[in-house]
């Protein structure tokens, strides 16, 4: 059967997208629409949260795109698309692959819900507030050479680049060197210039 993709071309599956032009491997994508095909029985078998993207390996169903794109580099390690296990890079990359889809990503959520945290909040979010969620990401991108785990590009590039250039679309993003510089090697990729992706445009 191969691998499937359940996507929407306005959805962060197209992140996905980029990342199988980065291995340069063959997907069966499977188009699903919002609030129809989407909400179904059968797509909820797949994914109770009736969402995209979801991939399938065989009998193998994943959602989560942070899951999807970690999965999807260790099948194939000969693309070194990720540290070995023995590279202590490796702990580098698990923490960028969390920091995007866990508090960057509540931090981001929060922020197109115009929900600000109040002092006594803070200890209570997972990013505390917007001025600690961006001196840890400003910390981190400073420390790219040039990219997350130094001379290697990695899924992580594709997960944290993928949100950055999002936000920065959608005006969400504030403007710092150590993004900026970033984001211009990101931009350089060959398979993201081919990908076509929303948040590229």
């Amino acid at each position: 059967m191969g691998l499937q993709l359940y996507t929407n071309k306005e959805s962060r599956g197209v992140v996905v997208e980029w990342l199988l032009i980065e291995l340069g491997i063959e997907c069966k994508r499977v188009e699903v629409e919002y609030h129809t095909s989407m909400k179904s029985p059968e797509y909820l078998k797949l994914n109770p949260f009736g969402k995209v993207p979801v991939l399938i390996d065989e009998h193998l169903v994943i959602y989560e795109l942070a899951a999807i794109c970690a999965y999807l580099a260790d099948k194939f390690p000969e693309k070194n698309l990720a540290p070995a296990l023995g590279d202590p890079k490796r702990g580098l990359y698990y923490r960028w692959l969390f920091f995007i889809s866990g508090p960057w990503e509540a931090l981001a959520t929060d922020q197109m819900r115009n929900i600000q945290v109040q002092p006594e909040q803070k200890m209570f979010m997972s990013y505390g507030d917007e001025t600690d969620a961006y001196q840890a990401l400003i910390q981190g991108l400073t420390q790219a050479n040039p990219y997350l785990c130094g001379k290697q590009f990695t899924v992580a590039d594709i997960c944290v680049g993928a949100m950055l250039l999002w936000q920065q679309k959608m005006g969400q993003l504030k403007t710092h060197p150590a993004i900026d510089q970033y984001l211009m090697t990101i931009r350089q990729r060959e398979s993201l210039q081919r990908s076509n992706a929303i948040f590229a445009s």
